[in-house]
């Protein structure tokens, strides 16, 4: 069950979802649109010490513990 990063065309919230195959709709959780854009989504690299997030300001991506035991997904 990979997690995705989505921004709506509509009105431009950015979230996180769980999909469980390749064609479920995602609809917008703010506004329900149907319209979103699956965007790339950098999780966390390994450093000297430890996981870091390079892409949400150092504390892993959302539903991840940083370090040993966190998301096989993006680690």
């Amino acid at each position: 069950m990979p997690m995705y990063e989505f921004v709506c065309d509509g009105c431009q919230n950015q979230f996180e979802e769980l999909v469980f195959s390749s064609d479920e709709q995602v609809p917008c959780p703010k506004c329900g649109s149907p319209r979103v854009t699956r965007v790339l989504s950098i999780c966390a690299v390994k450093g000297d010490d430890g996981f870091r997030s390079t892409a949400h300001g150092g504390g892993g991506c959302a539903g991840c513990k940083p370090g040993p035991g966190g998301c096989s997904g993006c680690h």
